[in-house]
């Protein structure tokens, strides 16, 4: 099976770790400026995933279904979904990769799954639009497929290769849709989308940890410490008549 090539650039390596949404201190906090700057932007509401995976299709010239495959057996659609070595969001990007492909913030739905749709397409161009290659390189990066001529003998992608297709070729994909809201965060899918665990290590439908989520919290908390002393502050200069 093949795709014809189209021509695009991107770059392929992957490194770094993943950074939290919003700006960050030098001590690695987020500044307060960011987070008063944001949390009326920090609204809720929902994204149809089906949408963004056909414009993601069309703008890339990759079928939506062959996106939504990688992104089901990635994340099962999981905005939120974060794993072991570090890969982000519904189609998995490495923050280093994301970068490359102009992801900004890889828990946004939209912006991974065009960023995932863009070196899908790079990757079949790279392999004379052969999938099951584009598919390896994916999962283990276009380096190993040309090292060993083919899908490399690695366990993972030995099996990621046919999850994949078989997905693909078993008709059309429905990812639903995901609520959005939270700290900087994105919530599970709640209408349609597959069932099943995704591949891999990716885990849970929040993008921040247990340690990141209770940090986000102490620092909403200052600030509202803060708003509460600053409110106090301007009461004691009223004059009462």
């Amino acid at each position: 099976m093949s795709i014809e090539p189209i021509s695009t650039s991107t770059e392929s390596t992957a490194t770094s770790s993943a950074s939290t949404v919003g700006a960050r201190a030098p001590n690695g906090d987020l500044a307060f400026s960011e987070i008063l700057g944001k949390r009326s932007s920090l609204s809720s509401g929902s994204a149809d995933l089906d949408a963004i995976f056909e414009a993601a299709g069309e703008k890339h010239g990759v079928p939506p279904n062959l996106i939504k495959a990688v992104a089901k057996a990635e994340s099962n659609f999981r905005p939120g979904a974060t794993s072991s070595a570090g890969a982000i969001g519904i189609m998995q990007l490495m923050p280093g990769t994301a970068r490359s492909l102009g992801v900004s913030d890889p828990y946004d739905p939209e912006q991974n799954i065009m960023g995932g749709a863009k070196y899908l397409r790079a990757q079949l161009d790279r392999f004379g639009g052969d999938v099951s290659m584009a598919l390896a390189a994916y999962n283990a990066g276009p380096g190993a497929v040309e090292k060993y001529g083919g899908i490399p003998p690695y366990k993972e992608t030995q099996s990621y290769v046919p999850k994949v297709l078989g997905y693909y070729n078993g008709g059309n994909i429905a990812a639903g849709t995901v609520r959005l809201g939270g700290f900087g965060g994105y919530g599970a899918v709640v209408t349609g989308g597959a069932n099943g665990s995704a591949s891999g290590s990716a885990s849970g439908s929040n993008p921040l940890s247990s340690a990141a989520l209770t940090e986000a919290m102490k620092q909403m908390l200052l600030v509202k410490v803060i708003e509460m002393q600053m409110k106090s502050s301007d009461d004691d200069d009223k004059t009462v008549f």
